[in-house]
């Protein structure tokens, strides 16, 4: 005798079987992470409490873009907030949008001596962001309001 397991599907089932799917809870923290984090971390390229920005970005970008690396920080800083939100509202789209993003800085890092760790770390993050915009293609629509 075999017992099958059902996960509630998208569309199907009451609140708390959405809530109670843990695919569906995985959505909402890995939007929920990818949303803020990306906010905050854009917040900070205006400020430098978390790290001198600056010095994360490859010489031969700082060589590409006008004006200096900080200006550099300040487009990247908007950009960063704009994805977050984007997560926010429109999160199949957006989990593409920040992984596509996080590739870029990966292709700066690793252009970077010493800074492979780091381009690993956001390898991690960009496949989390890739989970996001899966799961958010599978549960479109299905935002629970309160």
């Amino acid at each position: 005798m075999s017992s099958a397991t059902t996960t509630p599907t998208p569309g199907t089932g009451s609140r708390r079987a959405i809530l109670g799917d843990p695919g569906y809870q995985a959505f909402v923290i890995l939007r929920t992470g990818f949303t803020v984090a990306p906010i905050l971390f854009g917040l900070d390229k205006f400020a430098n409490l978390l790290v001198d920005w600056p010095g994360y970005l490859a010489p031969w970008i700082d060589d590409v873009v006008p004006g200096s690396a900080q200006d550099a920080m300040y487009a990247v800083g908007v950009i960063e907030i704009v994805a977050g939100l984007v997560v926010a509202l429109a999160p199949r789209f957006g989990g593409w949008l920040v992984a596509a993003w996080l590739g870029g800085i990966i292709v700066n890092l690793l252009s970077i001596p010493d800074y492979y760790d780091i381009a690993l770390r956001d390898f991690g993050l960009l496949l989390g962001a890739v989970a996001l915009a899966r799961l958010a293609e599978r549960y479109r629509g299905k935002r629970q309001r309160s």
